[in-house]
């Protein structure tokens, strides 16, 4: 058995946490090695991927039985869609409002005379009941932008949509500095990653005992 140093940053900080989220009922995983492509572990094409497609549509399947596949394809489309040239603000709007609302999905089925366009909303989230949603927290989450390449600590992912950005430091760091250093950095190297994370939810978490 290799020995931990129960004084590192993720011994002491990662690991419980993680366990933390795994109690609450989470699934988690080490995405530090995570490879891209058909053989991914998240089921992302790129590193670029914010959202994890797979996740995604299995969700959506089975929040909205009896919907067109055609319309879960749409929908899947709608929340995987580049936001970067939007302002943060308007991007993370636009996403709170499918999350909370839905996706309003319009498409042409039937054939010759007997077309006609349907108009489906597709739910993304349970909100009425949790337990029907999936939840994954990935450590060691990769995530590239037009900036660089960057790996956060923690990701939590509802039904495959970050919701979740936690961001965790050693006692000896200072949070301000880790605040500039990371959290801020991130917004510009890796914007796409704050679409769906409301600031309230985007942590940066210190060691107790820590200096702030």
């Amino acid at each position: 058995m290799s020995y931990v140093n129960p004084d590192t940053e993720d011994a002491a900080i990662e690991q419980p946490t993680i366990a933390l989220f795994a109690e609450l009922g989470w699934e988690t995983l080490n995405c530090y090695h995570e490879n891209f492509g058909p053989l991914s572990l998240l089921g992302r094409d790129t590193p670029a991927d914010a959202v994890l497609p797979v996740r995604l549509r299995a969700s959506l399947e089975k929040l909205n039985p009896g919907i067109s596949p055609l319309a879960i394809e749409i929908a899947t489309e709608e929340m995987m869609k580049d936001r970067s040239a939007m302002s943060p603000a308007r991007a993370n709007q636009a996403m709170y409002k499918l999350l909370k609302d839905g996706i309003k999905v319009s498409y042409r089925r039937g054939e010759g005379a007997e077309e006609e366009e349907a108009v489906e909303i597709v739910k993304v989230i349970d909100w009425s009941s949790p337990g029907n949603n999936d939840f994954l927290l990935a450590s060691q989450f990769w995530i590239s932008g037009d900036y660089g390449k960057k790996r956060a600590d923690l990701v939590g992912f509802v039904n495959g949509v970050p919701l979740v950005l936690i961001e965790l430091k050693a006692s000896h760091k200072r949070l301000e500095l880790a605040y500039e250093k990371n959290l801020s950095d991130y917004k510009t190297t890796i914007p796409q990653i704050f679409c769906t994370t409301p600031p309230s939810f985007s942590r940066m978490v210190p060691k107790p005992g820590s200096a702030a």
